[in-house]
């Protein structure tokens, strides 16, 4: 039976890659974008503790494939569509939400998003645990 996890209240969590240099600087450029209608958003690096709970029974390789959301109702949405639900709680990002969900763009930002995340540690590199601070 899966464990149960705990239900963020009007917060969502984005579990991002800690290791990686450009979904580093991502978290910190969505963390200047405002947040709105009271919603707050927690990041949390995929090899920390403070992961496990929201993961819960999803495979762990050492490096993540996907970015992971977790809703304020404790739905978890993974790869483009934490994207995509994301979007909405920034400011002016609920433009970018529905231009993505749109029938002819989604396949190719799906595309796009897997042929990023497969290659950003050599198109981009690592950072150091000492960097990630």
């Amino acid at each position: 039976m899966p464990s149960e996890r705990p239900r963020p209240s009007r917060e969502c969590i984005l579990i991002y890659d800690g290791e990686c240099r450009v979904c580093m600087a991502a978290k910190t450029h969505l963390q200047r974008w405002r947040e709105k209608d009271g919603h707050r958003i927690a990041y949390v690096p995929y090899q920390s503790q403070e992961a496990e709970p929201w993961l819960g029974d999803l495979p762990r390789p050492s490096r993540p494939d996907v970015a992971v959301l977790v809703a304020a109702d404790g739905t978890l949405y993974r790869g483009l569509d934490a994207f995509i639900e994301l979007l909405p709680h920034l400011e002016k990002g609920r433009f970018l939400a529905r231009l993505l969900k749109l029938p002819p763009i989604r396949p190719i930002a799906r595309l796009a998003y897997r042929l990023f995340a497969r290659h950003r540690y050599r198109w981009f590199g690592a950072v150091k645990p000492s960097d990630a601070a």
